[in-house]
């Protein structure tokens, strides 16, 4: 299995710990954030793993070499000259995966769950297009889902009212209303659709454009138990049966 660790943030929530450091190698229970899911990952059966870097690259490019993992190919994908965003971040890093057709795991460095990983890839393995983990947590910014089949129909701000979708005559109310969790599986067999796309965009402004085209599936989970660590206070609020 294979997994790409976003890492290339700049951590502004988490200034001043991101002063000196990227936000990968900020510690908790006395580990870095990467080491956490490095070995969440290990542990699930993931052996070919690609991370990206930015903010302080070449740390994280250090601590990996300093800390290997038995059975586990690591990868660096350099955003360093610049930052790609997600859409354009997952297009570089996907590029440096074995070319045998398999989707990868996409999971964010500073996210915590208590979704099993393995489970989560085999049961979706198969998909045509991508595979996003979505929950019923409140927020103001929604990915609309048919509800027949959980197909990607769109995107909605339900503060402001702003609705994208490739659907013209989408009917908000018609859809089912997930919010995503920053974890997904990404078929490889996309990457050529983001030949013609910008240096930088957005993976949801990239899923909603072909969202008539390819499958983009959302799979809700009603007990998902997640936590973002994007401030420091919320590095004290994680319960270490998420780490994994």
């Amino acid at each position: 299995m294979k997994a790409l660790i976003f890492a290339a943030g700049l951590g502004t929530r988490l200034k001043p710990l991101t002063d000196t450091k990227p936000k990968a190698l900020v510690e908790i229970y006395d580990q870095p954030l990467l080491g956490h899911v490095l070995r969440k990952l290990s542990k699930a059966g993931y052996t070919e793993v690609v991370i990206n870097v930015h903010h302080f690259g070449q740390q994280i490019i250090d601590y990996v070499e300093a800390n290997p993992i038995e059975g586990m190919t690591i990868r660096i994908s350099d955003e360093r000259a610049e930052l790609l965003d997600t859409g354009g971040g997952i297009r570089q890093a996907g590029n440096l995966f074995s070319n045998d057709g398999r989707p990868f795991l996409i999971h964010n460095v500073d996210i915590f769950s208590n979704l099993d990983v393995a489970d989560f890839y085999h049961q979706h393995h198969h998909c045509e297009g991508a595979t996003l983990l979505v929950s019923e947590r409140k927020t103001s910014r929604y990915l609309l889902f048919n509800p027949d089949d959980n197909r990607l129909m769109g995107w909605t701000n339900i503060q402001t009212g702003e609705v994208k979708s490739p659907y013209p005559n989408l009917r908000v109310e018609d859809c089912r209303m997930y919010a995503f969790a920053g974890i997904h599986l990404f078929c490889p067999s996309l990457l050529p659709l983001m030949e013609a796309w910008p240096t930088r965009f957005s993976i949801i402004d990239f899923y909603l454009s072909i969202a008539d085209k390819v499958p983009i599936i959302g799979v809700p989970k009603s007990d998902l138990q997640l936590i973002d660590v994007g401030k420091p206070d919320t590095l004290h609020q994680v319960p270490q049966e998420l780490l994994g």
